[in-house]
């Protein structure tokens, strides 16, 4: 059903996948829009349990989209740095696919939002209550079910990480 990485020696391993989504705050929301035009939108989220959430408002052209269709992808960069003697971009990313179920129970909402909050911003639980006690109405909570998840890295961050495995295993 989803297509196999093509440069399959620039393929991440599925723990360091995991690993970029725990770890990275940010990504772009990839959704079927108006007149299935893609839409893509960048978003904070949070990983747990093999679901993505992120936060936005009740209406717009995102929750319009996702009711009309709850497939879509998530990308995360990690890396992204321009080499201009090798005309390269050194990257890391991570692409997952899945389906997203708008949160519509204001317990469950109200039990994301803090998760995500306290993730995003640990040292401001005073900012998360006050935003839950003026803003909770207001606020979509969507929960972002992984299927297939691949990550991909540039072929000299590839061959590097190849080459630290290598001397791992020979060091044991």
């Amino acid at each position: 059903m989803f297509r196999p990485l093509r440069r399959i020696r620039q393929e991440l391993p599925q723990d360091v996948c995991q690993r970029l989504l725990a770890e990275n705050t940010h990504g772009v929301l990839a959704v079927l829009g108006d007149e299935d035009y893609p839409y893509a939108v960048p978003l904070n989220y949070v990983c747990r349990d093999n679901c993505l959430y992120m936060h936005c408002a009740r209406e717009g052209h995102k929750i319009d989209a996702l009711r009309k269709s709850p497939k879509a992808s998530f990308c995360v960069v990690e890396a992204h740095e321009i080499d201009p003697k090798l005309l390269t971009t050194h990257y890391r990313s991570v692409i997952v696919f899945g389906t997203v179920r708008i949160i519509e129970d204001r317990e469950e909402v109200r039990t994301a939002v803090s998760h995500l909050s306290l993730t995003l911003a640990p040292s401001n639980p005073a900012g998360l209550e006050e935003e839950l006690r003026t803003l909770l109405d207001q606020t979509a909570m969507i929960e972002f079910r992984i299927e297939h998840c691949s990550g991909k890295e540039e072929r000299t961050l590839a061959a590097a990480r190849r080459k630290a495995a290598l001397a791992t295993q020979e060091e044991r």
